[in-house]
C-alpha cells in the first residue's frame, strides 16, 4: 500500500487509517446525535443575501455535524445568481472553478438544454443522474471541495435529491473492513478517460483515489457510481470495497436523506454525495438550479477546527 504523504494535520486526522484511538473518540461524537429526517437539516433564513447573524451560525452548525444544510429562503423563483454566490462568500466559499460549461458568472445554470453542446451532457437533461460527488474527474490539485445549489424553479414531477455525508459512508467501509479504506485511498483507483472533442483531447485521463486526506486533515471523496468510462482498479479488496459502497448507496439507510427542493431552497456542503431523479417540466414548472463548486473547503468545518 502506499503511504501518505504526512503533515501535521494528517497526523491527527481520523482519517488516517493508523489513528484508531483519534477515530473512533471522532466517530462517536459524528454519530451522537446525527440528523435523522431530511428535514433537520432545513434552516430556514429571508435573504440569502444578506444572512443575519443568528441564520449563519444555523446555518454553519448543520454543516460542521453534516457536511451540509439545506436553507429555506423567502427568495422564491427569483433568479438573481447573486443570492448563491452571496451565500458562498459567507461561508470563505471564494475559489470558483468556472468549468468550460459554466455561465460567465461561473454559476452553471442546470435546466434541460434543447440545442448546443450542453445538451449532450446529463445534467443538462432530464434524465436521472446516480450517486457521485462533484468534479470526480478533475484533476488531483484542482478537487471540489464544497459544492451549492440554488433552486430558481422546481420540475412539475420528479427532480428529488438524495444526500449523503461523505464521512459517514466512511465510517461505515471502515466499520465492515478497515482494509476498504486503505484500497480506496490508494492514488489510482478511479480513472476517468479523456474526454475528446473534435477529435482534440479536451480533458487529459485523470486518476486518483476514492478517499483522501487534505492538508487541513479533512475527508475528501472523489466518486461516480456510473459504468461508462470509468476505469476502477481491477484487485479484489478494491472490488469488495465498491461493491460494499454500492449496497450502502442503494439501500434504506436512515443516513440518507432524500427531498425535493422547492424555489428558494439550497444546498451548502463539502461537495457530500448527491444523486438527482429523473423529472419532467411543463410551461409553467421548468427545472432551474445554479451550482457553484468551488476548490476550497466551506470555512470553520474542519474535523480539527471543532
Amino acid at each position: 500500500m502506499t503511504k501518505l504523504a504526512f503533515n501535521p494535520h494528517t497526523r491527527n486526522s481520523p482519517f488516517y487509517h493508523e489513528n484508531k484511538d483519534i477515530y473512533e473518540a471522532w466517530r462517536d461524537r459524528k454519530l451522537t446525535g446525527y440528523p435523522q429526517d431530511i428535514g433537520d437539516l432545513v434552516v430556514e433564513i429571508n435573504d440569502p443575501r444578506a444572512l443575519t447573524k443568528s441564520e449563519h451560525q444555523a446555518l454553519l452548525q448543520h454543516c460542521r455535524k453534516t457536511n451540509m444544510v439545506i436553507y429555506a429562503s423567502k427568495m422564491g423563483s427569483n433568479p438573481d445568481p447573486e443570492i448563491p454566490l452571496a451565500i458562498g462568500r459567507y461561508f470563505g466559499a471564494n475559489n470558483l472553478d468556472s468549468n468550460w460549461l459554466a455561465d460567465d458568472n461561473g454559476l452553471t445554470s442546470l435546466t434541460v438544454a434543447t440545442e448546443g453542446v450542453r445538451q449532450r451532457y446529463i445534467p443538462y437533461t432530464n434524465h436521472a443522474i446516480n450517486w457521485h460527488t462533484d468534479g470526480y474527474y478533475n484533476a488531483n490539485n484542482k478537487q471540489i471541495n464544497a459544492l451549492l445549489l440554488h433552486v430558481v424553479q422546481r420540475a412539475a414531477q420528479g427532480g428529488e435529491n438524495a444526500l449523503m455525508d461523505h464521512e459517514i459512508a466512511y465510517i461505515m467501509l471502515r466499520e465492515k473492513n478497515p482494509d476498504y479504506i486503505r484500497a480506496l485511498m490508494q492514488p489510482n483507483v478511479l480513472t476517468i478517460p479523456a474526454r475528446i472533442e473534435a477529435g482534440k483531447i479536451a480533458r487529459v485521463e485523470e486518476s486518483g483515489p476514492v478517499f483522501s486526506i487534505t492538508a487541513s486533515g479533512d475527508l475528501h471523496m472523489r466518486y461516480t457510481i456510473r459504468v461508462n468510462n470509468v476505469i476502477w482498479s481491477n484487485d479484489p479488496l478494491t472490488l469488495e470495497a465498491l461493491d460494499c459502497l454500492r449496497k450502502i448507496l442503494n439501500s434504506l439507510s436512515p443516513y440518507i436523506f432524500r427531498g425535493l427542493l422547492e424555489a428558494g431552497m439550497g444546498l451548502i456542503s463539502n461537495n457530500v454525495l448527491h444523486d438527482r431523479a429523473a423529472f419532467t417540466d411543463n410551461e409553467i414548472y421548468k427545472r432551474h438550479f445554479y451550482r457553484a463548486r468551488y476548490f476550497n473547503r466551506l470555512n470553520d468545518t474542519g474535523v480539527l477546527d471543532n
